[in-house]
């Protein structure tokens, strides 16, 4: 799961990053993974700007700054809108961290590229079946078929 802690909708950066995981949550649902951002906006606006970016995966309100509060990463340098330094947190299964990008400048938050990079890795470290053609996997074809759902042809051996 990727997490995406946001300062909200009036953001330009935050827009511009929600704007580019648009692509990369089509690849994410094919790949079982998942994304939510959460900012300190208000439901409404919440709710605007996850339809002015076009994203189509859960974008929860924190108007009331738990989280902010909670992980103590209340951004000091914009009293008015009193939003939390935008962080983008990869979680391995069962909500393990497996790594946090700070993106309180733009270029400390995590390119596409780099995410694509972190889910492949998880996934590896957590599918049995992540390379189908080790010895153990491809000997039985009924077996694989029984444990993983997938078929192997018996003349690939």
């Amino acid at each position: 799961m990727i997490l995406v802690l946001s300062r909200g909708g009036f953001c330009p950066k935050d827009r511009r990053q929600a704007e580019g995981l648009v692509q990369l949550h089509r690849e994410l649902e094919v790949g079982y993974c998942r994304l939510v951002t959460i900012s300190t906006d208000n439901i409404t606006e919440t709710n605007e700007y996850r339809t002015g970016v076009g994203a189509h995966w859960p974008f929860l309100s924190d108007a009331g700054r738990k989280v902010q509060k909670d992980l103590d990463i209340a951004e000091y340098t914009d009293a008015a809108h009193n939003p939390m330094i935008p962080h983008v947190i990869v979680l391995e299964p069962g909500l393990v961290i497996y790594k946090i990008y700070n993106g309180h400048w733009f270029f400390g938050r995590p390119t596409l590229e780099e995410l694509r990079q972190d889910m492949r890795e998880i996934t590896r470290r957590c599918r049995p079946d992540w390379d189908i053609t080790t010895p153990e996997l491809s000997l039985d074809p009924w077996m694989n078929w029984l444990r993983f759902g997938c078929r192997i042809e018996e003349s690939a051996f």
